[in-house]
């Protein structure tokens, strides 16, 4: 896939000003930026929940008790 330079990139600011309007673009870049914020989330989430499982998995070490 072709790398994006300025001329595509104001190609398409162009195209998204003339489907959404320019009142409406700020609430589509805020929401866009949510979905964004939300899926790294819930990917570093995803991440995280096989440590904490083989964590919990591992077998403690048995402690001797010393009778006197």
């Amino acid at each position: 896939m072709p790398a994006l330079g300025g001329p595509e990139l104001f190609i398409i600011l162009i195209l998204v000003i003339i489907v959404f309007g320019a009142g409406k673009l700020p609430q589509a870049g805020g929401a866009l930026a949510k979905s964004i914020k939300e899926f790294r989330k819930e990917s570093t989430l995803d991440d995280e929940q096989p440590k904490q499982d083989q964590i919990a998995k591992e077998p403690q070490p048995e402690r001797k008790e010393k009778t006197v």
